[in-house]
């Protein structure tokens, strides 16, 4: 579980990271704020990922706050991009930050070598 939860964790904050560094350099639909909060959030969730792995204490809570930030972030650019903020998406994205979350703390305890 906790493999599982470190790769979900590790490709979210690279797509983030990816997704934020194609807008700064390329279309720029965003502000430029709003680039560089995907770019560090993502950042932020990937070395949460590894660190959530590893079992440092604080890397849940870290991972915790990076997918805040990221679904905060999604709010934002959502209603800035399309003028009005569709619950579906949201609702998913908060969904799979919840069962990152959940791998990683239900995971913590188990002696899984993998």
């Amino acid at each position: 579980m906790l493999t599982a939860a470190t790769l979900g964790m590790t490709c979210y904050g690279l797509y983030s990271l990816g997704t934020g560094l194609l807008d700064l350099f390329g279309a720029s639909r965003l502000d430029l704020l709003a680039n560089v909060g995907l770019i560090i959030l993502g950042a932020m969730l990937v070395l949460a990922g590894l660190l959530v792995r590893v079992g440092l204490p604080g890397s849940l809570a870290l991972a915790l706050a990076a997918l805040f930030g990221l679904q905060s972030l999604a709010l934002h650019n959502a209603g800035y991009l399309y003028g009005q903020i569709a619950p579906e998406p949201q609702i998913a994205r908060g969904l799979f930050a919840t069962v990152l979350v959940a791998l990683a703390y239900f995971g913590r305890g188990s002696d899984d070598p993998a």
